[in-house]
This record gives structure tokens, C-alpha cells and sequence, in this order.
């Protein structure tokens, strides 16, 4: 089998409890338990992570660029989620 032939994961490695998982890479695998061992034997060399998780690609919805401003833009009209939107007493001030 040749990697056209395979299908393509996204791996997301976790290096210490409390952390996000970051991605860190991608790969070719059959299955599940394939990419798996696969995500083990090349991202976890040096005993980095505690925890994988691999994510077949296709099944990744993401975000175009040309979606932004209907995704991102409603929030300029917020304010008040910005803290510079709020007086901070004298008192308080250094």
C-alpha cells in the first residue's frame, strides 16, 4: 500500500497534565490503531507526550478565510468583553 492508498490523520500530542493537546504533525495510516502506533513510534520518541489523539483529516471542518467576517467580526460590536472597557479605580492602579 502506497500512501495515496492511505488515508490521512492529524495527530495532536499532550505533553503534561493540564496542558492542551497541540497538533504536531500529520501521517498516513489505514485505521485508527495504525495511526495510533504509527503517531507513538514517530512524535513520542523522546517520551514528549502522555497523551494522542490522531483525527482522520477529512473529518476536520474548519474555517475558510473567506467565512471570517461572518464568523469573527459580531465581536467588535462587544465591547465590553474587552477591559479596556472598564474604569479600574485609582485606588486600584500602580
Amino acid at each position: 500500500m502506497n500512501n495515496d492508498e492511505l488515508d490521512l490523520w492529524e495527530v495532536f500530542l499532550r505533553s503534561a497534565r493540564g496542558i492542551e493537546h497541540k497538533h504536531v504533525g500529520s501521517l498516513h495510516a489505514a485505521n485508527a490503531e495504525h495511526a495510533m502506533e504509527s503517531a507513538r513510534d514517530v512524535y513520542t520518541r523522546r517520551q514528549e507526550g502522555i497523551s494522542i489523539w490522531v483525527v482522520r483529516s477529512k473529518e476536520i471542518h474548519a474555517s475558510q478565510s473567506e467565512d471570517s467576517e461572518m464568523l469573527f467580526d459580531p465581536a467588535e460590536d462587544k465591547i465590553y468583553r474587552h477591559p479596556t472597557f472598564y474604569d479600574v479605580s485609582e485606588k486600584l492602579k500602580l
